[in-house]
């Protein structure tokens, strides 16, 4: 049985590059997601959550535009779910999946234990 892993990628972030990379050089060619252009669903999201066992504060990225543009500082983890629903660019990059488990790769390494 083949084993599906993706990466929900972002080619202009050095880390999501690093994780891809790292994948291929452990002989894994990972379908890839570029999230930024197909972004995940609320319930995508929610799956992502539960895979990477973190809540909706531990994948937004406090440090985009959007983050305080939206004035998410202080929010439940609710509206921050809805708002990277909405406003891909602050999930956290890269995430891989493997069957029902996920990593972020930061830093990209941080994927092996998934492999």
């Amino acid at each position: 049985m083949a084993v599906s892993v993706t990466i929900w990628h972002n080619p202009r972030c050095s880390k999501s590059r690093q994780t891809l990379e790292l994948l291929r050089e452990n002989g894994v060619e990972p379908g890839v997601r570029l999230y930024l252009e197909d972004a995940p669903t609320r319930a995508e999201l929610e799956t992502a959550l539960t895979a990477l066992g973190l809540p909706p504060s531990g994948l937004i990225r406090t440090g985009e535009a959007e983050y305080r543009e939206l004035a998410l500082k202080g929010k439940d983890e609710d509206a921050l779910l809805s708002a990277m629903a909405a406003h891909p660019r602050l999930i956290e990059r890269p995430v891989v999946f493997k069957d029902v488990k996920a990593a972020l790769g930061r830093p990209p390494e941080n994927v092996l234990a998934i492999l």
